[in-house]
């Protein structure tokens, strides 16, 4: 969206209010359905801000940071997830040719993200795909190392790549059960080697082969891998709300490696965004809560920085934002998410041009210490969406908010 932000770096006070009015436009891309689910214990938190007051750094007039990782004239590109080889300097990304379904675009980077290559060969099967497709990395028991390719509805289906992606199976149907953006997480667990959870959401229409009767409901599902990601068990409720809509769960493990965490995003637009925790490697969930107005979004994806903190990519989608719509980066710590508090920044990546239609990002950490945060959106007038890249270090960021805060 366009804001009143024009400098490179700003610091703004974003007022906080209580309880917004509900909903301006329903996305309807997130769904879900209700079972009971068991809980845990979790940290409580005053009602949280709808807005934020931290420092907002933005970069978005900074065009050294950007690189363009496809774009094609007239053609729709969008959602991208990433996945970063263990060279330090391989990039994947997979994306599909339209808004989250239609055929499936791999690409690959071999210097970090500053160049790309040309579209690379993909199975048949791929041009069928109906949902936004994501990449993960798994290991299994004997240490063998695969790419993992999902994608969603009904029902959900997986690509296997057992040589970093130069070639892969056909999408093949992992059980009897679909759902939406599968998998937006995948969490390596701590109850054997090869074991992983893989998290998403639906909301009736396509967790089974007919699609639910009656109101559409909500509900985060987890499945359990104990063979590397080859095989995935079926699917248990873990989060659902008897009002708010939550969906697209993005998953980030304690620094301590005791707890995991899950930034939900709300569709009803009435609320923030939603967190949950495990502290028994996914057995059991607490209640789900409204998170921090300045991580309020969709699609949240984390990773932390070499000094421990923590940095979070997604869509705004604060009740109260000067840049609702745009593609943003929360800098903070993992007990700030807990906690319900701010945190230390937020970060404007790229000004989207649509009113909400951007950033399903994908977010990797260099050895080097920089970040490199890909997405689609709407990023030139009367252009469909296509896919960027944005590169940063927490130096610059610290940087930029101290020059900031001087004027």
């Amino acid at each position: 969206m366009r804001s009143t932000i024009v400098a490179a770096a700003v610091v703004s006070a974003v007022l906080a209010a209580g309880p917004s009015p509900s909903a301006t436009r329903l996305e309807g891309r997130a769904r879900g359905r209700g079972t009971a689910v068991p809980r845990t214990s979790a940290p409580q938190a005053p009602a949280p801000l709808r807005g934020f007051t931290i420092p907002l750094v933005d970069l978005a007039a900074q065009p050294f940071r950007q690189v363009v990782v496809d774009r094609e004239p007239g053609q729709y590109l969008g959602h991208p997830t990433t996945v970063l080889l263990e060279d330090g300097r391989t990039i994947l990304a997979v994306y599909p040719k339209g808004h989250g379904r239609g055929a499936i675009v791999l690409k690959r980077s071999g210097d970090g993200g500053r160049t790309w290559s040309p579209r690379l060969p993909t199975p048949k099967s791929w041009e069928t795909s109906l949902e936004t497709p994501t990449i993960h990395r798994v290991v299994d028991a004997k240490g063998v190392k695969r790419l993992i390719v999902f994608s969603g509805l009904y029902p959900i289906r997986m690509a296997v790549s057992s040589d970093d992606g130069a070639t892969w199976s056909e999408l093949a149907p992992i059980g009897a059960f679909g759902g939406i953006v599968a998998m937006a997480s995948v969490v390596k667990l701590e109850t054997g080697p090869g074991h992983y959870m893989a998290l998403f959401h639906d909301d009736g229409r396509f967790f089974a082969a007919k699609a639910a009767e009656g109101p559409r409901k909500f509900v985060v599902y987890k499945t359990v891998s104990v063979d590397g990601g080859l095989t995935w068990g079926a699917p248990e409720a873990i989060a659902s709300h008897p009002v708010a809509h939550l969906c697209e769960p993005g998953a980030i493990r304690s620094p301590d490696g005791r707890q995991i965490a899950v930034l939900l995003r709300e569709n009803s637009r009435a609320f923030n965004s939603f967190l949950i925790v495990s502290n028994d490697e996914g057995r059991t969930w607490s209640e789900p809560r409204e998170a921090a107005g300045a991580l309020t979004g969709d699609r949240h994806v984390f990773r932390y920085a070499p000094d421990s903190r923590l940095v979070a990519t997604f869509r705004d989608t604060a009740l109260e934002t000067p840049t609702r719509g745009d593609w943003v980066a929360w800098v903070g710590t993992y007990d700030d998410v807990v906690n319900g508090r701010e945190g230390q920044y937020r970060v404007r990546l790229m000004d989207n041009l649509d009113e909400w239609d951007c950033a399903y990002p994908g977010l990797e950490l260099l050895p080097d210490g920089t970040f490199v945060a890909t997405t689609y959106g709407h990023w030139e007038p009367a252009a469909p969406p296509y896919v960027m890249s944005v590169r940063f270090t927490l130096a610059e960021i610290d940087a930029l908010a101290k020059e900031a805060a001087r004027r």
